[in-house]
């Protein structure tokens, strides 16, 4: 199946623009989320270069972000550049659990692979990867027993309507 992030933009688009008045847009080196200002009177979530993983990682953002947040550059969020510690590796990824659950929920429902982002080639640290597929699979199953959040739904359901994908179930989120 082809993913074009093309398609994406449009599904993000028609689900959330009316009731969110935010678009998904195509960006270039670095993804950032943009509140509406004086010059644009809609928030964008811009991805990175046509990366459709990379529009569907910062669209999981934006679902975990709550409405104050969505009034803030980047959701106010920190980030800690490549090269982090081993403290602050932990705490990215304990920060990082829950938008890579909701990004592994949307990859299925798209039909697109997902791999666990533990974003830090160069650090002090070699972060266990496998460990951390882990406690994002803990927080997936966990999201399918007790439902998931409205946006959440809203666009895994347009994308599993547009790539005729199953129904979500546990069987579809192996750790690997």
């Amino acid at each position: 199946m082809s993913h074009q992030y093309q398609d994406l933009i449009s599904i993000f688009n028609q689900t959330f623009y009316s009731q969110y008045n935010t678009r998904l847009e195509l960006g270039g080196d670095e993804p950032i989320y943009l509140p509406s200002d004086q010059n644009t009177l809609y928030h964008r979530i811009i991805f990175a270069r046509g990366y459709y993983a990379s529009a569907m990682h910062e669209i999981a953002h934006w679902c975990v972000a709550g409405p104050e947040r969505r009034l803030l550059e980047d959701f106010g969020y920190w980030y800690e550049p490549d090269g982090r510690s081993a403290e602050v590796q932990a705490e990215f990824e304990r920060v990082e659990i829950r938008p890579q659950a909701y990004e592994w929920i949307l990859s299925i429902s798209a039909g697109f692979p997902f791999t666990v982002s533990c974003d830090n080639l160069s650090g002090d640290v070699e972060p266990d990867r496998l460990a951390f597929m882990s406690k994002v699979h803990q927080e997936v199953i966990k999201l399918l027993e007790v439902g998931l959040p409205p946006r959440v739904k809203q666009l895994s359901d347009a994308l599993r309507h547009f790539y005729q994908s199953p129904p979500l179930t546990e069987k579809l989120f192996v750790v690997c």
